[in-house]
């Protein structure tokens, strides 16, 4: 039976002048004229995603949904009214946000993240901002050091809410970034530590000894590419090093100090400079 919400594998069992009748092998399921893959053959296979339209009928569609059931996203609001509204999911059919389903009111126009998720009483997408009702809250399939995918999600006192690889939420702190986002936008993160009480720590940058030798790599080119000398030392301030490397002081200090000994640069509290065989690499 075919999963409403989501993309499946259909198989076309006849044609006729409003389009393809696919079947999952229980249900005809229209996909019409206008959406049809060319040189389509009766038995070949098509991926579609599927949905019931306002007469009950399913319908499918080859076009690009953005979310499928199951997913996290950051849709646009098209319509408002007193029982709900509606989502542009990238198809002809919106999504609907019961009012109960809104942890604030939603406009249109406004863009928010929600969860799609199916009513299995009245076979129809639905899709929530209540977002924490379907985050999972074990069963990690991830570690310290891990990289992860994030969606940005919230704004909190302490920093952004983001969802973990679509299933998982965790924390990414206010003063460690190093970098403007905002609510929706997908990022690549790592996790810097899961709490006994299962609170997830997060972070943009890769944890470790590799992040330091990134960091080097990045403070070398741009010593190189200003002429073998940076105004930026032991001594500047966490803004003045956020500005130049979006990094923390700290890991400026780690990375400088790696190339000190490396016998790289020279150190002062307001510079470092190349040493002369460097800069005619």
């Amino acid at each position: 039976m075919a999963e409403i919400g989501r993309y499946n594998i259909l198989r076309v069992a006849g044609k006729n002048s409003d389009g393809l009748s696919l079947s999952d092998g229980v249900d005809e399921i229209l996909l019409p004229s206008a959406e049809v893959p060319p040189q389509t053959e009766v038995n070949d296979t098509i991926s579609a995603f599927v949905f019931l339209n306002k007469a009950g009928q399913l319908l499918a569609t080859t076009k690009q949904a953005f979310a499928e059931v199951g997913d996290f996203a950051f849709l646009t609001v098209v319509d408002a009214g007193e029982d709900g509204a509606f989502l542009d999911l990238g198809i002809s059919k919106d999504v609907y946000v019961p009012v109960k389903e809104q942890r604030k009111p939603m406009r249109p126009g406004e863009k928010h993240v929600v969860y799609l998720y199916l009513d299995r009483e009245h076979k129809r997408m639905l899709a929530s901002s209540r977002l924490h009702k379907f985050i999972e809250e074990d069963n990690f399939d991830f570690e310290a050091g891990d990289e992860v995918e994030l969606l940005i999600s919230e704004k909190t006192d302490l920093g952004f809410n983001a969802i973990i690889n679509n299933r998982h939420i965790g924390l990414l702190y206010r003063n460690e970034l190093f970098t403007d986002i905002a609510i929706g936008d997908i990022r690549k993160g790592w996790v810097k530590g899961i709490r006994v009480e299962g609170k997830i720590d997060l972070s943009l940058r890769p944890q470790g000894f590799g992040h330091v030798l990134d960091t080097k790599d990045v403070i070398m080119r741009a010593l190189k590419e200003a002429g073998g000398t940076i105004s930026l030392g032991d001594k500047s301030t966490p803004e003045e090093i956020q500005a130049r490397f979006q990094i923390s002081k700290s890991a400026f200090k780690k990375a400088i100090g790696g190339l000190y000994k490396e016998r790289l640069i020279t150190l002062g509290d307001h510079e470092i400079k190349l040493l002369t065989d460097q800069r005619a690499d």
